[in-house]
C-alpha cells in the first residue's frame, strides 16, 4: 500500500484549500453543520438504524441509484459543485490509476451511494457530512464543535462524559456513529466486499478519528490496524475533487464489468 501524493491527483487547487470550513465557498455549509450537530443524538441514531437497516424501502439497479445521486448537491461539502456520480468516478479513477485492487476501485465508486437516503425524504444533515460517535462526549476535533452546545445529549449525564455508554477501547463495532450514508452503504455492501473496503466505506467521513485521532480511547487494536486502509482511501476521496469531469463514454465498459463482478443486478435500499 502507498499513500497518494495529493499533487498527483489534484488539478487547479492547492491541497490546503480542501475542507476549508473557516471560509467555505458555499454558505450552506455552516447551517448544515448547525443542524447536524444539534439533532444527531444517541436516540436519533438508534431510531434511524432500526428503520433503514431493514432495507425494505426499495429494490433498485445500481445504475438507477447513480442516476438519483446526480440530483443531489451535498450541502456539507465545501470543495465541489460537480454531481455526485462525477465525484465517485474521479475517486475511483484516481484509485485505479495508482494500481490498487479492483475491489478498492469499486469502494471508490460506491462510497457515497448511501446518499440515496435523501431519496426517502431524509434531510441532508441526517445523510452527509463528517461522522462522529454519539453516546459519549463530542470531541473538539469535530468540525464546528461549538454547535454541539444545542444538542440535548451534551447536557445528559449518560452521554456527556469521555466514555459515555461505552467502555475504554471497546472497538468501533460497539460504538454508534452519527447516522448517515457511511453506515448505510457499509451495511448495504458488507456481503459483497472484503473487510478493508468495508472499513473504507464505513469510516471515510470519520475525520475526527482518521485525521485527528480524537477517539483513540474507543478504538480497538483491530480498528487501529484497519484504519490504515481508511487513511489510504481518504486522499483519493478528498483530493480527487477537481472541476474536470471524467469521460463516462470511455469508462462505461470497465465500470459496468466491475459492478457485475462484485454486486447483484439489484440492490436493496
Amino acid at each position: 500500500m502507498r499513500y497518494p501524493d495529493p499533487e498527483t491527483i489534484t488539478k487547479g487547487k492547492e491541497t490546503d484549500e480542501y475542507r476549508n470550513y473557516e471560509d467555505p465557498q458555499r454558505d450552506t455549509v455552516r447551517e448544515f453543520y448547525r443542524l447536524n450537530h444539534t439533532y444527531q443524538t444517541y436516540d436519533f441514531v438508534k431510531t434511524k438504524r432500526e428503520d433503514y437497516l431493514r432495507f425494505n424501502k426499495k429494490k433498485m439497479p445500481v445504475w438507477s441509484a447513480f442516476d438519483f445521486l446526480n440530483q443531489l448537491v451535498d450541502d456539507s461539502d465545501p470543495d465541489t459543485d460537480l454531481d455526485q456520480f462525477q465525484h465517485l468516478l474521479q475517486t475511483s479513477e484516481a484509485i485505479r490509476a495508482d494500481g490498487h485492487p479492483d475491489w478498492m476501485v469499486l469502494a471508490g465508486l460506491m462510497h457515497d451511494m448511501g446518499k440515496v437516503l435523501c431519496l426517502f425524504g431524509e434531510p441532508q444533515w441526517a445523510v452527509v457530512g463528517d461522522t462522529f460517535p454519539v453516546g459519549c462526549a463530542y470531541s473538539d476535533k469535530i468540525v464546528y464543535p461549538e454547535f454541539f452546545s444545542e444538542n440535548p445529549d451534551s447536557k445528559d449525564a449518560r452521554y456527556n462524559t469521555q466514555y459515555g455508554v461505552y467502555k475504554p477501547n471497546c472497538g468501533l463495532d460497539n460504538v454508534l456513529l452519527s447516522w448517515g450514508h457511511d453506515e448505510y452503504v457499509y451495511q448495504m455492501m458488507k456481503e459483497y466486499l472484503p473487510e478493508p473496503a468495508l472499513y473504507m466505506l464505513r469510516y471515510h467521513s470519520f475525520y475526527s478519528q482518521h485525521r485527528e485521532n480524537g477517539y483513540d480511547h474507543l478504538m480497538s487494536e483491530r480498528d487501529h490496524k484497519m484504519f490504515t486502509w481508511v487513511k489510504l482511501f481518504n486522499p483519493y476521496d478528498l483530493y480527487s475533487k477537481n472541476p474536470t469531469p471524467p469521460d463516462w463514454n470511455q469508462l462505461k465498459g470497465y465500470y459496468e464489468a466491475l459492478v457485475k463482478k462484485y454486486l447483484p443486478e439489484e440492490l436493496l435500499f
